[in-house]
This record gives C-alpha cells, sequence and structure tokens, in this order.
C-alpha cells in the first residue's frame, strides 16, 4: 500500500481545519460574539488555507497565518477560531527548524494571543498571557520532540548501514581467508604431485601417471572453488559490475599512452630486452603503477613530458616513469599517505617487488618498480622487502 503524499495529506488537514473554524463559527453569536460576515469567512480561510504548504515552507506559512489571524481579531471576532492554525503551524515549525528559530515563533504566537485577550473585553489580558504561554510551551516541545525523534531515527539508519558495511567487510575478509586456506592447500597437493611426478617419471611410469591424474584433479577442484569464492567475493562488491572486463597488460601500454598524449602530456615508450609473456599478476601490476603515474604527471605538474622505459631482464622485469618538467606543483605533489602511492606500494609488494617514488635530483619525478617474473624471483624479493 502506497503512502500518501505529504502535500495531500496537509491540503486535507487544511480543509478540514477549515470546516471545523466554519462549523464553530456558526455558533459565535449564542456565545457573546458578533456574527460572521463574508470579510471574516475570509480571514479565517486565509488563516488556515496555507497550512496545505506547512511542510514545503513554515516559515512563509507561519508569516501568513498570523497575519491573517491578526487582522481576523483585530475585527472583533471570535479570537478562538484563528487559533486553530496558528497552533498547527507553530508545531510544526518546532518540529523542522532549530530551536531557536522555534522560541521566536512561539513569542510571536503568544504576543498575537495576548493582543487578542487585550482587544476582546470578554477576559483578562493575565489568563491571556497564562493561556498562551501554556499552549505555546506545550506546542513547542512537543515538536521538538517529533525533531529530535527524526534525527535519532536518521542517525540509527546511518548506523545500521555502517553496521552492515563493516559486516559486509568481515565476511569478504572471512571469504577470502577461505579462499587463501583452499587455494594453499590445493597448491601443496600439485606441488608435491608434481615433484613426484618428475622423480619417477623414467622408472615408474603408473607412479607419473596417478601423480598426474591427482594433479589435474586437485587443479579442477582449485579452479571451481575459486570460481565460487570470486562469485561470492562479486557478490558483496559495489564495484562487480565492471569485474567482468579483462584485466589490463603491458600489451595494452600503447593505448595507455596515446590517450595521455591526447590529454596534452608527450609520453616516450621505450622496450629493452626480450618482451615476453610475463604471469599475468606482474602484467597487471606493472600497468597500473605505470597508469597511476602518468595520471600524476597530468594531475601535479605544467607542460610536462614524461619518459615510459620497461627493462625485460632475464629474471625481473624494471618499469620506470620520469617526468621533467618544467615545474612541479610541490603542494600538489601526492604524500605517502596518498592513495595511489598506497596503492603502488602495495601491489609491488604483493608481487614480491620494490619501489621508489620521488622528486628528481635534476628536476621532475620518477616512479621506478622492480618485479620478479618467476617464483624463484619473487621468493627473493619478498624476502628482501621484508
Amino acid at each position: 500500500m502506497r503512502t500518501p503524499r505529504p502535500l495531500v495529506v496537509d491540503t486535507l488537514l487544511a480543509l478540514v481545519v477549515v470546516c471545523v473554524a466554519v462549523r464553530l463559527g456558526q455558533g459565535s453569536v449564542a456565545r457573546g460574539w458578533p456574527e460572521l460576515d463574508a470579510r471574516a469567512y475570509v480571514l479565517l480561510a486565509l488563516a488556515h488555507v496555507p497550512l496545505a504548504l506547512r511542510r514545503r515552507a513554515p516559515l512563509v506559512v507561519f508569516a501568513a497565518v498570523q497575519c491573517a489571524g491578526v487582522a481576523y481579531v483585530s475585527l472583533g471576532y471570535w479570537p478562538l477560531l484563528s487559533v486553530f492554525g496558528a497552533a498547527l503551524v507553530l508545531y510544526t515549525v518546532a518540529s523542522v527548524c532549530p530551536a531557536r528559530i522555534a522560541i521566536s515563533c512561539a513569542a510571536v504566537s503568544i504576543a498575537k494571543w495576548v493582543y487578542g485577550g487585550v482587544v476582546s473585553d470578554s477576559r483578562s489580558a493575565g489568563l491571556a498571557v497564562i493561556e498562551a504561554l501554556l499552549c505555546c510551551a506545550v506546542l513547542v516541545w512537543f515538536g521538538t520532540l517529533a525533531r529530535r525523534s527524526r534525527e535519532l531515527a536518521r542517525q540509527l539508519r546511518v548506523e545500521q548501514a555502517e553496521r552492515a558495511r563493516r559486516e559486509v567487510a568481515a565476511e569478504r575478509g572471512r571469504i577470502a581467508r577461505e579462499l587463501h586456506d583452499v587455494v594453499a592447500h590445493h597448491m601443496s597437493v600439485i606441488s608435491v604431485q608434481a615433484g613426484l611426478a618428475r622423480f619417477v617419471l623414467d622408472s615408474d611410469a603408473a607412479t607419473a601417471r596417478d601423480a598426474l591424474g591427482t594433479i589435474e584433479d586437485t587443479s579442477t577442484e582449485a579452479l571451481e572453488e575459486l570460481r565460487r569464492m570470486l562469485h561470492v567475493l562479486r557478490e558483496h562488491d559495489p564495484g562487480g559490475a565492471d569485474s567482468a572486463a579483462p584485466m589490463p597488460t603491458l600489451a595494452r601500454l600503447d593505448d595507455l599512452v596515446e590517450r595521455v598524449r591526447a590529454a596534452g602530456v608527450l609520453v616516450e615508450l621505450s622496450i629493452q630486452g626480450t618482451v615476453r609473456p610475463l604471469p599475468p599478476g606482474v602484467e597487471l601490476c606493472a600497468y597500473r603503477v605505470v597508469q597511476e603515474a602518468l595520471t600524476n604527471v597530468l594531475k601535479h605538474t605544467r607542460h610536462a613530458d614524461a619518459q615510459v622505459r620497461l627493462h625485460y631482464r632475464q629474471h625481473h622485469l624494471t618499469v620506470s616513469v620520469t617526468n621533467a618538467g618544467e615545474k612541479v606543483i610541490s603542494d600538489n605533489v601526492p604524500t605517502g599517505a596518498g592513495h595511489g602511492l598506497i596503492g603502488m606500494r602495495e601491489r609491488a609488494k604483493l608481487y614480491g617487488g620494490a619501489i621508489s617514488v620521488g622528486p628528481r635530483a635534476e628536476g621532475g619525478f620518477a616512479v621506478r618498480l622492480s618485479l620478479p617474473t618467476s617464483a624463484t624471483g619473487a621468493r627473493w624479493g619478498e624476502e628482501r622487502t621484508r
């Protein structure tokens, strides 16, 4: 069931209050007040119809209702009939505006209430003051309670969303740990069986065949676990919609360089050594470091050109990105706390590499990365970065 819109509800409420005021006004003469004429009905309408907009413009509606009420009371009509709209809009102001504004509006309402008691000779001004203070204090109090309740409810929703986010993050961490354990177990089995197969390959073909079969089955199970876990991680990842896109490799560096050139930076790309396929993680790490370094060139230098150099060594890949702009904007150069530098360092550490980032002695800025390209090199690099 759809909730009615606030404007519709307030419009119906305004019409109901107008009808109640008109109905009570028909008994004005019986209570010793002048009979309501066309002018009185118009002022009563002006004192209540604006309530339809009380949530959209509470202060404007408050001013309109009070002005109509003062005019109505000044002409000697029954003051009670103009109180309904003024009371409701004062409550609304207290429920949506700060306390100082609500108190100011309450003071205006009290003054208008006292004025109604003064111009009418039916009761004393002292009684009018007491009634005004009591009624306005109650309205402001309940309006303030409503405002605080909404603020508490909003804060509770924020805290619940944050708690849910932390729970999702904790669940993703648990899944990642499970994934690590599963992969580590399967890789250990594969490594042992591969060593056995190589050891008995010439002397015991049947045992080698069994070992290779175990490797095939274990690797299949590991891939299935990886797919299952990664599927769960993507479901928890808000950015998972882009996860199906292919991971960039060093073969796509030309496209990256062309995009940076199109942005106005002259980039020179040079490659040394024998280009060969590298492990996907190593290529992704090198690509992201170059991408981040060129992004920093675009952000933090003026009239800069950049040099990107890749050097394929026997067991390592060396990447350097340097620039020699006319001026490096020192205030904008990212520090060690920057997310980009943290990302580059974490990527390098993950693959057992080493990275250095900082200004050059001859001017400009330099990023230098060294990554092992083999399992042996990775282990050596991991030990070196500890």
